[in-house]
């Protein structure tokens, strides 16, 4: 089975509509959404309803931090961040709250992978993976979890990367390239990061996603061109801070 790995769509409507369109090109048969499905964006409803849709048809979904602090804003935003989640809270009706509460903090796929939206180690205090040593730590706790998981896939970070343990235990991280299928045989641990479908920060306006085929243990990653322009109007169509469409515009 090929399963698509979606994060950080972050009320990016465009974007997730791009990715779901690619991934079944490509055949994936499910879908996994790692968290942060909204802030920063100007369509949190249309956002929160596409992924209900999808989970009710069997689509896994764990919590992000961004969705946390959307049912939960402050009350006196402080900074754009906070003043985005009130936004977005005033936005959504009851029935997007009820879903976003109902989410986990990790999901397992299948028996041998975990989703998380930051790292398995506390994943309630959304520490990023940004390094070798993040990535470990991420890796023992899932295994701590269970010896039987492989395969931690997550987000969070707006990257895309893949992280192994050589058969010394050695850790190792690999730069994927767009499109080309990685070998990610069990006998290994692996973390992967799939990236931001709707906001990306490395300059490259494209959205990420990654799919896994769990047959062939395969992983590819991908850069999927959508209208980032269309999606940086909308930002500006709801009134939210400018900086967020530029941001957008220049995949920053």
């Amino acid at each position: 089975m090929k399963i698509a790995l979606l994060s950080d769509i972050h009320a990016n409507r465009q974007a997730l509509e791009a990715c779901l369109q690619h991934a079944r090109a490509q055949g994936a048969e499910q879908f996994a959404l790692l968290g942060d499905l909204v802030g920063y964006g100007g369509e949190p409803v249309a956002v929160v309803e596409h992924v209900m849709a999808l989970v009710q048809r069997g689509a896994l979904c764990v919590l992000g931090n961004h969705d946390a602090l959307a049912l939960e804003p402050p009350a006196s935003p402080r900074n754009r961040g906070e003043l985005g989640a009130r936004w977005t809270h005033d936005r959504l009706a009851q029935a997007h709250h009820a879903f976003l509460q109902s989410l986990p903090l990790t999901a397992r796929l299948g028996q041998s992978a975990l989703l998380v939206h930051a790292s398995a180690d506390a994943p309630e205090q959304w520490r990023y993976v940004e390094d070798g040593n993040a990535a470990e730590r991420s890796m023992a706790a899932a295994q701590a979890i269970d010896p039987a998981i492989r395969y931690v896939f997550g987000g969070h970070v707006h990257a895309q990367a893949l992280y192994f343990l050589t058969p010394t235990a050695k850790l190792m991280r690999f730069a994927p390239e767009p499109g080309v299928p990685v070998p990610v045989p069990p006998h290994r641990q692996w973390l992967a990061i799939a990236g931001s479908v709707g906001q990306p920060r490395d300059g490259d306006a494209r959205a990420m996603y990654a799919l896994f085929d769990d047959a062939d243990k395969l992983i590819t990653f991908y850069r999927v061109p959508y209208d980032h322009l269309a999606a940086a109007a909308a930002i500006r169509a709801a009134g939210l801070p400018a900086f967020y469409a530029d941001r957008l515009e220049h995949g920053q």
